[in-house]
């Protein structure tokens, strides 16, 4: 059987997905399975323009694509059972593994993993968050400061069964303000690798070209002038920066 046309077979709602702040449901085109977010579902917020949160997801992809590291799953816009939104393949998870954990404050792994910060339980227990150390976190951490994410969360890390981590969620990006939030905050002073620093490359390189053009129709002028403006500043320093600014540098749940 051929696969279905993405953007124009029937998207059919198998489900919601409850934990979402916005109306987020689970679809099926044809035997795909697909995450759709209807604009018309979008909470407003005091600091994003309503109704671009499907756009920015999309931007989202388009940049992963231009780090060429599949951080983020194929997404796109397209007409639904709700109007037009942002559809995002699914993508099953490994429940056996955790990039990002609560565990207690005496017991952060010696190697393997990084300490992000300390506080208490509900209980009054001391915690620690950690992530792991891993090349495709540190990637994944990357693209955030670049796309400028101001919702980061835990469970907003997909840990896939070969090792691979996808991240989820990024309605919260491309704000002209300095907005990074997340708890990729292990690698702080570290110096970019050569990889690294080949992919910001490639996403300076994409905004003069097709990339650039592709984002004009999803954000404004002055979001992608910023976001060239991140990469600069990015590879200029050469690594990974420290918190900024009055706002909180981690998002609120971590999980």
């Amino acid at each position: 059987m051929p696969a279905p046309d993405l953007v124009t077979a029937a998207l059919t709602l198998t489900g919601r997905i409850t934990t979402a702040s916005n109306a987020t449901f689970l679809g099926s085109i044809g035997d795909v399975v697909v995450v759709y977010k209807p604009i018309a579902g979008e909470s407003p917020l005091w600091d994003f323009p309503h109704g671009t949160l499907a756009h920015r997801e999309v931007a989202a992809y388009l940049v992963s694509q231009a780090f060429s590291w599949d951080v983020v799953p194929h997404t796109w816009l397209r007409d639904g059972p709700m109007g037009e939104g942002m559809v995002q393949l699914w993508q099953e998870q490994d429940p056996a593994q955790c990039a990002v954990n609560l565990v207690a404050a005496d017991h952060v792994p010696e190697t393997g993993w990084k300490h992000v910060l300390e506080g208490r339980d509900e209980n009054g227990r001391m915690v620690a968050l950690v992530h792991e150390d891993s090349p495709a976190l540190r990637r994944m951490a990357v693209f955030d400061m670049v796309v400028n994410n101001a919702d980061r969360k835990g469970d907003h890390i997909l840990a896939m069964t070969d090792g691979h981590r996808h991240g989820v969620d990024h309605g919260l990006t491309f704000h002209r303000d300095h907005k990074l939030r997340t708890v990729l905050w292990g690698w702080l002073g570290d110096a970019l690798t050569a990889e690294e620093r080949d992919g910001i490359d490639r996403v300076s390189e994409g905004l003069h070209g097709g990339l650039g053009r592709n984002l004009a129709h999803l954000l404004s002028a002055e979001e992608i002038a910023t976001l060239a403006a991140r990469c600069a500043r990015l590879r200029l320093a050469g690594r990974f920066p420290a918190p900024s600014g009055e706002m909180s540098a981690v998002p609120w749940p971590l999980f």
